[in-house]
């Protein structure tokens, strides 16, 4: 009786057991600082490796931009990306062009956990953003949750066939100092929403639907920003 009992709490145990989840880290520590990140397929924009304090980091420059031009070898990415699809993807790619976007390589899909990232504004006369893009289809729609020092706050859009929207402010104004590191994170738990800023909960929302779709770094027109630190922890 009791080695019966002792083979039925052992079963119990081990069925409870999880397995261990492991983060993925998507970094250009080893990539060539001045040349476009291979880790981060830049999409819209100008994106490159840079150095801040010794230390390799992504930057989206839009000191270059004008009026949104896709990124160089864009044809090339997206058919990385979305293979025999790319040309959907193309022409969504074209009407979202004021808002630069990197793929980050090795996440091939997104459905539930949290998106981590380190950012710091640089400059900006338009705009100085910085966000995390996530649930980017093939038909090139997505979402992004972003910052923006320009206002202040963080919010919640969807870009979809050629439109943004608006879905959901932060609960609150937090206005940050530029060129310091700031630290984001989106949380998703089925349709369940959380956008956090600095360890703040700032953003709750229940999505239409589930997430499922690449990931990746976001911008707005003119901003330069720094980016490190992107961690992508599936739920267990």
């Amino acid at each position: 009786m009791n080695r019966l009992l002792l083979v039925v709490l052992c079963v119990c145990f081990t069925g409870l057991a999880a397995p261990p989840v492991k983060s993925i880290r998507v970094d250009v520590a080893q990539e060539k600082a001045g040349a476009e990140p291979s880790h981060f397929l830049g999409v819209v924009g100008n994106w490159v490796v840079a150095q801040d304090a010794g230390k390799n980091v992504v930057m989206v420059d839009g000191r270059q931009w004008k009026r949104g031009q896709p990124a160089g070898g864009l044809a090339d990415k997206a058919r990385l990306i979305y293979g025999s699809r790319h040309e959907e993807f193309i022409d969504n790619v074209k009407a979202f062009a004021y808002f630069p976007y990197a793929v980050a390589q090795g996440v091939e899909a997104f459905h539930d956990g949290e998106i981590s990232v380190r950012f710091d504004l640089i400059e900006g006369a338009l705009d100085q953003c910085a966000g995390i893009l996530f649930n980017l289809k093939p038909s090139g729609d997505y979402l992004t949750v972003r910052f923006n020092a320009k206002e202040d706050n963080l919010v919640l859009w969807t870009f979809q066939q050629g439109k943004r929207s608006f879905v959901k402010k932060g609960s609150e104004n937090v206005p940050l100092p530029m060129k310091q590191w700031q630290a984001m994170k989106i949380a998703v738990h089925g349709t369940k929403l959380e956008g956090w800023l600095n360890g703040k909960l700032l953003i709750e929302y229940t999505l239409p639907e589930k997430v499922s779709g690449r990931v990746g770094l976001w911008s707005k027109t003119d901003s330069v920003t720094y980016f490190d630190d992107f961690t992508v922890t599936p739920a267990p």
